[in-house]
C-alpha cells in the first residue's frame, strides 16, 4: 500500500476541505432538522387531526424512502425544473437551488427532521401522567405544561435514540458526494482514487476519518446522557 500519496500536500488539503464540508453539512442539517422536528412533533401530538395526518404522511414517506433518492429528487428533480431554473438567478428562495451545498443540506435536514420528529413525539406521548398532573396542580396552562415540563423531559429521554440518529447522519453525509462539485470526505477519497488508482488507501483514509468523528460524537453523547439522565439511573443503596 502507498499511503504516502495521502500525505501529499494537495491531497491533505482535499481531505481537509472534505472534512469541513462534511461537518458543515452535519451540524447545519442537524440544526435545521431539530427545529423542524420540534414543530412536527408538536403537530403529531397536537389536537389537530388534519395536521397529525399530514405530518404523519411526511414522516412515513421520509422514513420509507432511501436518503440517496431524496438527494436525487431535490438536486436532479426540483433543482433542474425549468420553472425553478428560470427564477434561480433572481427570485428567493429559488436562488439557492443552483447551490449544490444547499440541495444536499435541504435533503439531509428534511430526512433527519422526519426521524427525529417521530422519536420526540413518542417521548412526548410517554411523559409520566404524574408530572403533567403536578404541573396542572400548580396552575400551569397547557402551553406552560408543554414548555416547562413535557418538552424538557421528552428531550432528555430522547437523547439515547437521538445520538444514534446523529451518528447515522454523520455517515449519511457520505451521500453528498453524489452531488456534483460538492467535495466531502467521500468525494475527496473518490478524487484520490480516480487520480492515483489507489482505492484501498483512499477509502481507508476516509473510513478512518468517519470512525474518529463517530467515536467523538458517541463520547459526547455518553457524557451528555450521564449528566442529563442521571435521575433515571438505578439508585445505589
Amino acid at each position: 500500500m502507498n499511503f504516502a500519496v495521502i500525505f501529499e500536500a494537495k491531497n491533505l488539503a482535499m481531505y481537509g476541505e472534505g472534512i469541513l464540508t462534511t461537518l458543515a453539512l452535519l451540524f447545519s442539517s442537524l440544526g435545521v432538522g431539530a427545529v423542524l422536528a420540534l414543530v412536527f412533533a408538536l403537530l403529531l401530538t397536537g389536537p389537530w387531526r388534519t395536521a397529525r395526518w399530514l405530518v404523519g404522511v411526511y414522516t412515513y414517506v421520509i422514513r420509507g424512502t432511501p436518503l440517496l433518492i431524496q438527494v436525487y429528487l431535490i438536486y436532479y428533480g426540483l433543482g433542474q425544473l425549468e420553472w425553478i431554473q428560470a427564477r434561480w438567478d433572481s427570485v428567493w428562495p429559488w436562488t439557492h437551488f443552483k447551490d449544490p451545498f444547499f440541495c444536499a443540506l435541504l435533503a439531509f435536514s428534511l430526512n433527519t427532521a422526519g426521524y427525529t420528529a417521530e422519536m420526540l413525539a413518542g417521548a412526548i406521548r410517554e411523559t409520566n401522567a404524574g408530572e403533567i398532573e403536578a404541573a396542572q396542580a400548580y396552575g400551569m396552562s397547557r402551553v406552560q405544561v408543554m414548555v416547562r415540563v413535557v418538552l424538557p423531559s421528552a428531550m432528555r429521554r430522547t437523547l439515547p435514540a437521538y445520538s444514534n440518529e446523529v451518528v447515522m447522519m454523520l455517515q449519511s453525509t457520505s451521500l453528498a458526494s453524489a452531488v456534483p462539485s460538492l467535495m466531502d470526505v467521500t468525494g475527496a477519497a473518490s478524487r484520490v482514487y480516480s487520480d492515483y488508482y489507489l482505492p484501498f488507501e483512499a477509502f481507508l483514509t476516509a473510513a478512518g476519518i468517519y470512525l474518529i468523528a463517530t467515536f467523538a460524537l458517541i463520547g459526547f453523547f455518553k457524557f451528555a446522557e450521564s449528566r442529563l439522565l442521571a435521575y433515571l439511573a438505578p439508585r445505589k443503596h
